[in-house]
């Protein structure tokens, strides 16, 4: 069995150093959290999943900073990001407008998507809508079909849930939730993990770093989180460059949603199984950051 466990395979003594970056989002009604680390090589924008934030890409930033400059947003409802109110908000189209109000702001063209799950999803609207602006698109498990077995998983824990007493009661939790999808992680993998996807409280118990409202939207999650046909928009990509990183026992991803991905794109594409992992990969495997690095260097070129 593969060593999969990132604690075997950073080597990194000190994180590199981001910024922190207050902006407006989309509609103007929100102050929106990003991380930027700053470099003189081609942007990328980098989206997570559904609830988790930022610091989910701690890791493979540690690998690509000095290199490329990584933008890493906070999407609205989770991390540092404000809540939003109004929580018919929380949908794919309203984050890629937020997206867009960023990279405006930060006047980037010619940047590489990196999208995870629901940051994926996004990843192709941006890239459909205005192509002439991305350089490459990496999709981590997710394409225009998502299997509806993982959405029935995801939607059986997202929401509501009694703050934990200690960071190690939050690890045991992500452990139970994600095990599946995380072979061969260790104790000290699953309290990073939850240090990631967690915050502290002020009286010190622990919570879940994203708004339980953004699970309002999962109940119609066909309508809103994921359209019902992405294959159009799919279409649409057929020129530019991609990646695509999957868990090998995802359940999310199909085998035949990969190979039709692949048929379907006339540009260059590869795609990546990543052994022990379901959904979704944290780009830190050692296979996941081989072909990221090697396909940065193609498309950079």
């Amino acid at each position: 069995m593969a060593n999969n466990s990132p604690q075997a395979d950073l080597k990194h003594s000190d994180p590199p150093i981001y910024q922190d970056h207050f902006y407006r989002s989309g509609d103007d009604r929100l102050t929106l959290y990003a991380r930027i680390y700053e470099a003189d090589g081609p942007p990328l924008l980098l989206m997570h999943g559904l609830t988790r934030n930022s610091a989910d890409f701690e890791s493979l930033a540690a690998h690509l900073a000095g290199k490329h400059k990584l933008i890493i947003a906070d999407q609205r409802g989770r991390g540092r990001s404000d809540y939003d109110p109004q929580p018919e908000n929380y949908t794919p189209a309203t984050y890629v407008n937020d997206m867009t109000a960023l990279i405006d702001g930060l006047q980037l063209r010619n940047l590489g998507l990196i999208g995870t799950s629901m940051g994926g999803l996004m990843a192709m609207m941006m890239a459909a809508t205005e192509p002439q602006r991305f350089s490459s698109l990496i999709l981590n498990d997710i394409g225009p079909v998502v299997e509806q077995d993982g959405l029935d998983r995801i939607k059986s824990y997202v929401g509501e849930h009694e703050p934990f007493e200690s960071w190690q009661q939050a690890a045991d939790h992500c452990r139970k939730v994600h095990g599946g999808a995380m072979v061969g992680y260790g104790e000290q993998d699953w309290l990073s993990f939850a240090k990631r996807t967690c915050e502290q409280l002020p009286g010190g118990r622990i919570r879940f770093a994203y708004d339980p409202a953004i699970s309002e939207g999962l109940s119609g999650i066909q309508q809103t989180a994921v359209p019902p046909d992405l294959w159009p928009m799919w279409d649409k990509l057929a020129s530019i460059p991609t990646l695509i990183v999957h868990g090998a026992v995802s359940d999310i991803m199909s085998p035949a949603t990969i190979a039709e991905m692949q048929r379907r794109h006339s540009g260059p594409i590869n795609a990546v199984a990543i052994a022990d992992r379901g959904h979704a990969p944290m780009l830190d495997e050692p296979a996941a950051l081989s072909a990221i690095v090697r396909f940065l260097e193609d498309t950079s070129r």
